[in-house]
């Protein structure tokens, strides 16, 4: 398929039209939800071409808005270009884009920070309120009118159901040998009608292909050849590799005490260095036939699956560097038998990650004493990106582990603090905690035996002595002693960062 002949459908062809045209369709005040994840398969024409609309707009006095729901954090032609213009009244569900946390954080933009397994359902009970536009890119349209999805799937499925009507970007750029690499299940129901979702191996296939939308709905096709926003990934670190190095020990321990298997149990893996660190040294490790239930597969799952020693990887996102998405799309034909992309309802369900046994390795920016993660706030009131779908794999995993390096900001800051000054994951949800000091193994321990535990492994030398001290006199002057705090100075380490001290 070329670009010459991505649209096979003679009703959808007849409405092709421009991006500003498309774009003017969209008005103030709608809902739009738009396609996208980490980067991949986001509508790249007609965002860029209704920021304009909006700037022209503000320009003549109009205040023009919309609410901008996606699968998870998207590009610049999409968040950037829209928040730059303030042109987006309410974001969800997760964001990574500058101009929007600038926003967000100054309060000129509304922002619900969402467990993406929640979105789609959210959307289905009514939740959210009316979906009005979806703008959602595909790879090429069959003559039926069928969809070849792109190189994220997302909330696509959800939005091409549920929006009123349809904006579609053909992007003659994304591979044509994407076509049959997705696995779309429709069997989505509202309660008290839900059946169980079918899929008992990470390997599974348990729907279709191709998504379904309703010709009458679709009002704009437009033809785009833009590539997607790869992101770039540093080699790792020494403190990448030392966490890495902990992970792959403890897991070669559970192993040993036969508590996993020798292929160990399906891989999640959240976006970032470490986690890139994680999969090289998995792949230089002991493990083999190993399996990947995630939500992106990113530049160190792509290796594994190169060497042999990932059998398989099911996401609904790639999130690979230029030099990994060359290498896939030079050999998609061959990948695209052991790489499954699915809706984030599915790849995100805690139904179905509670039967694989999912191993989940998320990272955080701080945790506290008693195992408290806090993943998405810096100093407790600051968005960073969002809770993503680390929410959905923690509750759920058979293993829930958070790894971040022990001190931030060159040293002045300790990532392991008395209380976390926000949590998402609360140390009901938290077993494994790893810095490059050292592993805690947190199951079936007390919160005093947590915070013992933590301290002495995970704190950085630096700022162990001070934590000790605390949780010494906590243990003296806490009124009570389950969980010992001083909470007149929980916070003393976060306000000395924020006049500018050493935490």
């Amino acid at each position: 398929m070329n670009k010459e002949n991505r649209i096979h459908s003679a009703a959808l062809r007849s409405k092709v039209m421009s991006a500003n045209e498309a774009a003017s369709l969209i008005q103030s005040g709608m809902n739009v939800g738009m396609s996208g994840f980490t980067g991949s398969g986001y509508p790249k024409a007609v965002p860029s071409a209704l920021a304009k609309h909006i700037m022209d707009a503000n320009l003549n006095g109009k205040r023009f808005k919309i609410g901008v729901w996606t699968g998870a954090s998207t590009a610049p032609e999409l968040d950037g270009a829209l928040a730059m213009v303030d042109g987006i009244e309410m974001r969800l569900p997760y964001q990574s884009d500058p101009t929007c946390r600038k926003r967000i954080n100054a309060g000129e933009m509304e922002y619900i920070d969402i467990h993406l397994s929640h979105v789609a359902q959210f959307v289905w009970f009514g939740f959210l309120g009316k979906l009005d536009v979806a703008v959602v890119e595909v790879a090429g349209i069959l003559e039926d009118g069928r969809l070849i999805p792109s190189s994220s799937i997302g909330n696509n499925k959800t939005w091409l159901d549920q929006a009123d009507k349809v904006i579609l970007e053909v992007n003659s750029w994304q591979s044509a040998q994407l076509e049959g690499m997705h696995d779309i299940w429709y069997g989505t129901q509202l309660p008290p009608n839900r059946q169980p979702i079918p899929l008992v191996r990470s390997s599974d296939r348990i729907g279709e292909p191709y998504l379904r939308c309703d010709p009458d709905k679709v009002i704009a096709v437009v033809e785009t050849h833009a590539p997607d926003r790869n992101s770039a990934f540093s080699p790792p670190d020494a403190n990448s590799k030392l966490i890495a190095g902990h992970i792959l020990e403890f897991l070669q321990y559970e192993v040993k005490k036969g508590r996993l298997p020798r292929e160990l149990l399906p891989l999640q893996s959240g976006v970032g260095n470490i986690a890139n660190a994680v999969m090289a040294g998995l792949n230089e490790g002991p493990f083999e036939n190993l399996t990947a239930y995630t939500e992106v597969l990113q530049d160190g799952m792509l290796e594994m699956l190169k060497s042999g020693k990932l059998a398989s990887a099911s996401a609904t996102a790639f999130s690979l560097s230029n030099e990994a998405l060359a290498e896939l799309n030079a050999d998609l034909a061959r990948y695209r038998e052991r790489i499954i992309l699915r809706p984030q309802e599915i790849s995100n369900h805690p139904e179905v990650i509670r039967r694989l046994g999912v191993i989940a390795m998320n990272g955080m920016i701080e945790a506290d004493i008693y195992g408290n993660v806090n993943s998405t706030h810096v100093m407790g009131s600051q968005i960073m990106n969002g809770i993503g779908g680390s929410g959905d794999f923690a509750r759920n995993a058979y293993l829930s582990i958070f790894m971040t390096p022990s001190q931030a900001k060159g040293g002045t800051i300790s990532c392991i603090v008395p209380m976390a000054s926000h949590v998402d994951h609360t140390e009901h949800d938290v077993q494994v905690l790893v810095t490059e000091q050292g592993l805690a193994d947190l199951r079936g321990l007390s919160p005093k035996q947590r915070a013992k535990t933590i301290i002495e492994n995970c704190a950085h030398p630096n700022f162990r002595p001070a934590l000790s001290d605390y949780y010494k006199r906590a243990l003296q002057f806490s009124p009570g002693k389950q969980t010992p705090h001083l909470l007149d100075e929980v916070f003393d380490w976060h306000l000395r960062a924020l006049r500018g001290e050493r935490m």
